[in-house]
């Protein structure tokens, strides 16, 4: 790259260490284009010195540059941001009158991006959504360029009013004086924002799609006015976007939702208590096989069960400090006798509590105590989904009162724990990672660094890769998370493995040592499944509503082919019943077939026996595997004990 000699030079350090000279007042276009065609065409934006910025932005001094390209973490957000602009440009040409809230890019599993909308007198519905990706793909032809455009409070102020962009003007009118804010514009469309963006509309290209619209109330907040919101998403390319949407449709399939609804598994109360999950038998005896499993683990683990209360008064959340920290998730409080009383949003209060009743030895540590503790949070009407995000929860906690000294070995036996469990469930994909002291925290310095190294060493020891959240850790502690990936690839937190220190030192927890003096315990926080609502509709996903034989409300279907097939089917069942079968009897009237089909796949039953004249004759039953298809014909006692070996298998 030529520069004449009279021109100001900065040096910018690239990723690899390299440094280079360039004109002051340099594009990270012009650094991308002297480094490569190839990544000028790729880049979308910069990082300076840590900055996230518009590639076209110039650079007046020196500064480590990194060139963003649209396939990157930060690249990806540039373009679904962008594409959130792009989308609203597109919806305010379909309906002029539309006045818009916020359109931010977001990291989720199923969207990249949305918009709130006020559309006023002239609504929008689910089947204008195709012509608003029309739309949207006309403005990235135009390719006009993001423009940005820095200006004060008062010049924000009338661009708004100009633009006669309501929802913003009380954000301007919020702010300082001599604050200035940005607007962004390509073609006519203009926004506040704070960006940066793509270059242009073009460099968005054509792998996005608008994907679905929902309600959102204004600021999130349910007593302001509901606004509609467009979801949307975008990626590097076509090919990635189609292969999102396959993902989707794969996902609706496994919905837990529509398969709890198509299989009387579970309802939520609706109007009478939105987030509140109402368990059906069938669901009902699903959740008692995970808690018989759990509990049974758990004793044999070397843990005890304990069971606490549902409210507490308010001086146990103050002292824990959930009424500093976590009063936002937390319910109102109720008065009791003339005290406040709360609904629990954790069980951790209580189980210290326990501890605190006498006088601990060092010589009955470490106490392992679990609990399936219901508790409650509050979370906005907009949040709540299906069994996945809910208000009333029950979460297979546990906390675990040690030494320093055990700390290494029980964090160990924790993980190890915590693996052994996910597996019975048929996770093997995991993702770990450990979140380490951040700025403000509780606790020495040596605590730290040994409740660091005790999760860190307990990692290393579990042979499966992991990461490190610098500084990502609680205040009270570090942690580990543990994510599990399903049968379509998406990843799911479920347990977490925390120290605490913040806790004993709140409620001045103690016990005697070998020196006969006072010390301070450490706290293991551990949650295995985490909330069973949760991992439920995990699990009907996993499986798509066919559990495994040790999990399923119905292992085998007796069907009779017709009238008088009846009594020998009806004693089939009720010997296989008498030998732990979990059974469904079908006696209807209708056809075998049909009848096959109905156990097979629509109520997901893994085995189905036949009796038809042949089977009363042999005295045995013709029996067909969901996936393995026929069994052959077998005796009572054969059919039980392959469910049996099935079972032990746990398929």
């Amino acid at each position: 790259m030529s520069v004449t000699s009279d021109s100001k030079q900065i040096e910018i350090t690239l990723p690899d260490g390299s440094k280079r000279s360039y004109p002051s007042g340099t594009t990270g276009l012009a650094i991308a284009e002297s480094i490569g065609k190839k990544l000028a065409k790729a880049a979308v934006g910069i990082v300076v010195d840590g900055e996230e910025r518009d590639l076209g932005a110039p650079i007046d001094h020196d500064a480590s540059v990194a060139i963003v390209t649209r396939e990157s973490p930060e690249g990806l957000e540039m373009l679904r941001h962008s594409a959130a602009h792009i989308m609203a440009d597109a919806i305010q040409r379909l309906r002029p009158k539309a006045k818009l809230w916020k359109g931010p890019a977001v990291d989720d599993e199923r969207y990249g991006f949305y918009y709130d909308i006020d559309f006023g007198e002239e609504p929008i519905s689910a089947e204008d959504l195709p012509e608003i990706e029309r739309r949207m793909h006309e403005i990235v032809k135009e390719d006009s360029p993001f423009c940005r455009r820095e200006v004060s409070k008062q010049e924000g102020l009338q661009i708004a009013r100009d633009l006669e962009d309501t929802y913003k003007i009380p954000i301007l009118e919020r702010m300082a004086e001599d604050e200035t804010v940005s607007f962004y514009s390509h073609g006519k469309f203009t926004d506040l924002c704070r960006g940066p963006h793509i270059p242009s509309a073009g460099r968005l290209g054509d792998g996005f799609a608008v994907l679905s619209i929902a309600g959102a109330y204004f600021g999130d907040d349910a007593d302001n006015k509901m606004l509609t919101r467009i979801y949307g998403h975008a990626f590097a390319d076509k090919k990635a976007m189609e292969a999102h949407k396959q993902r989707l449709e794969e996902a609706a399939k496994r919905d837990h939702r529509r398969i709890g609804k198509d299989l009387d598994l579970f309802s939520t109360m609706g109007e009478f208590g939105a987030g509140l999950v109402l368990w059906h038998p069938k669901g009902g005896f699903v959740r008692h096989k995970i808690e018989e499993f759990w509990r049974q683990k758990h004793l044999d683990g070397g843990y005890d069960i304990v069971y606490s209360p549902h409210v507490a008064k308010s001086d146990l959340w103050q002292c824990s400090g959930h009424l500093d920290f976590y009063k936002e998730s937390m319910y109102s409080p109720m008065d009791i006798d003339g005290q406040e009383y709360l609904l629990k949003p954790m069980n951790c209060p209580f189980h210290v509590m326990m501890f605190k009743d006498r006088r601990r030895s060092y010589r009955e540590l470490p106490f392992r105590w679990a609990e399936l503790g219901t508790v409650y949070r509050y979370e906005g009407a907009g949040m709540l989904h299906g069994l996945l995000r809910v208000r009333g929860f029950t979460q297979d906690d546990a906390h675990i009162f040690c030494t320093p000294d055990q700390l290494d070995a029980e964090i160990v036996r924790v993980l190890d724990f915590v693996l052994e469990m996910l597996r019975a469930f048929g996770f093997e994909d995991f993702e770990l990672e450990l979140s380490t002291k951040p700025e403000k925290a509780v606790g020495s310095d040596d605590i730290w660094e040994k409740a660091t190294a005790a999760l860190l060493a307990a990692l290393k020891g579990s042979g499966i890769e992991y990461g490190i959240d610098e500084g990502g850790g609680a205040f009270y502690g570090p942690k580990i998370d543990v994510k599990i990936r399903d049968a379509i690839g998406r990843s799911w937190q479920c347990s977490t493995i925390q120290c605490d220190f913040n806790l004993p030192e709140r409620f001045d927890l103690s016990f005697v040592g070998e020196d006969g003096s006072p010390h301070r315990p450490i706290m293991i926080h551990r949650a295995l499944l985490g909330s069973l609502e949760r991992f439920f509709g995990i699990l009907v996903e996993q499986f798509v509503g066919c559990f495994p034989l040790w999990l399923a409300p119905v292992q085998i279907a007796v069907i009779s082919v017709g009238e008088r097939h009846a009594d020998a089917a009806t004693r089939a069942a009720e010997a296989l019943r008498s030998k732990g079968v979990r059974v469904e009897l079908d006696i209807a009237a209708d056809k075998v077939g049909a009848k096959i089909r109905k156990h097979l796949w629509q109520e997901k039953t893994q085995l189905v026996a036949v009796v038809g004249d042949q089977e009363l004759e042999s005295g045995k039953l013709t029996v067909r595997h969901r996936a393995d298809g026929d069994l052959g014909t077998l005796s009572i006692d054969e059919v039980a004990a392959e469910i049996m070996r099935r079972v032990e298998a746990r398929v």
